[in-house]
């Protein structure tokens, strides 16, 4: 799987220095000289994550990021500083930052940093793309499978269910197979751990 780094820099020489580096350790590098430029480009649907200048002339980091974040792309960043105050750091720290260096970059660490940064980002893509595949198995559901679903992860019986709906007890365990089969979970477990990965709430807590 391909892995991408961003490189956000007005700093020409330490731009290019850094595209070398990442390159030379097998990442595939791109350059930005402005961040206007830098979000101008659509992100990949593989891991990636962001090399960012903290202070630039037409706009500072902490504005990239904010702007990722607005349209559902906040991936790992590495804030980068000729200034390394604590201030700096704490601020960045708290807008999200992965990794605060100050320059001049040392290689190993950069790198170091880089790697850590895309297993995030591999780890956070695998848990979207489980979510969207979860959500399009939800929407297969039926109503009343819905409202099983719903029932069931609350810890009701298949008996208590069969009251709560007005229904046999057999027609819920046929739904509540229905319902596993659609999700793809095998026990009740698997299907209350996927309910919560979509924010559903059981209905008996409601």
């Amino acid at each position: 799987m391909d892995r991408t780094v961003f490189v956000v820099d007005d700093d020409g020489m330490v731009r290019e220095a850094l595209l070398r580096l990442l390159a030379s350790a097998g990442y595939q590098a791109l350059g930005f000289a402005s961040p206007g430029q830098f979000l101008q480009q659509r992100l990949p649907g593989t891991p990636c994550c962001l090399i960012l200048d903290m202070k630039m002339p037409d706009s500072d980091g902490f504005d990239v990021v904010r702007r990722l974040e607005q349209r559902g792309d906040a991936i790992p960043v590495i804030f980068i500083s000729g200034y390394g105050t604590i201030p700096d750091t704490v601020q960045a720290m708290k807008a999200g930052a992965h990794e605060f260096l100050t320059k001049p970059i040392h290689g190993d660490r950069l790198l170091e940093a880089v790697e850590e940064a895309l297993t995030i980002a591999g780890s956070h893509l695998a848990a979207r793309t489980e979510r969207a595949a979860s959500t399009l198995r939800l929407e297969t559901l039926t109503p009343r499978e819905r409202e099983v679903l719903e029932l069931a992860i609350g810890g009701l019986l298949n008996k208590q269910i069969a009251t709560e709906l007005g229904i046999s007890e057999i027609t819920v365990k046929v739904h509540k197979r229905r319902v596993m089969d659609k999700m793809q979970t095998k026990t009740l477990a698997d299907l209350v751990r996927a309910a919560e990965r979509l924010q559903i709430s059981s209905a008996r807590t409601r």
